[in-house]
C-alpha cells in the first residue's frame, strides 16, 4: 500500500509559477507510475500528468501540455508537478496517484487506487 502527501499550493496570480511535492511512503515508490489530477468546484476530476516509474515516459493533459512538468526523485520517494504560465482556470485541488498495480502506467484515473489528500491551488486575474 501507497501513502500519498501533497504540498507546495498557495495563491498565485497569473502568469506565476508554483511547484507542486508528493511524498510518498508505505512501498517501494520505484515500482508505481504516478500520476496527477486536479478537480475545480462543481467540476468532475481531470488528468493532469502521469510518470513512469523510472520517469522514461511522461504524458499530459492538452490544457496543461507546455506549461506543465511531472518529474519524479525516486531517491527522496517524491514526486513533482512544476506548474509555469498559471492560469486563472488553473485553479483547482491538485492530487497525486499510484495505480494499486506495481509496473502498470495509466493515464486513466480510475485506474489509480491511492490518493493524497490533495493541495488547493489558486490563481488570480
Amino acid at each position: 500500500q501507497v501513502q500519498l502527501t501533497e504540498s507546495g499550493g498557495g495563491l498565485v496570480q497569473a502568469g506565476g509559477s508554483l511547484r507542486l511535492s508528493c511524498a510518498a511512503s508505505g512501498s517501494t515508490f520505484s515500482t508505481y507510475a504516478m500520476g496527477w489530477s486536479r478537480q475545480a468546484p462543481g467540476k468532475e476530476r481531470e488528468f493532469v500528468a502521469a510518470i513512469s516509474r523510472r520517469s522514461g515516459q511522461t504524458n499530459y493533459a492538452d490544457s496543461v501540455k507546455g506549461r506543465f512538468t511531472i518529474s519524479r526523485d525516486n531517491a527522496k520517494n517524491t514526486v513533482y508537478l512544476q506548474m509555469n504560465s498559471l492560469k486563472p482556470e488553473d485553479t483547482a485541488v491538485y492530487s497525486c496517484a499510484a495505480p494499486k498495480r506495481e509496473y502498470y502506467y495509466t493515464t486513466v484515473l480510475s485506474e489509480y487506487d491511492y490518493w493524497g489528500q490533495g493541495t488547493q491551488v489558486t490563481v488570480s486575474s
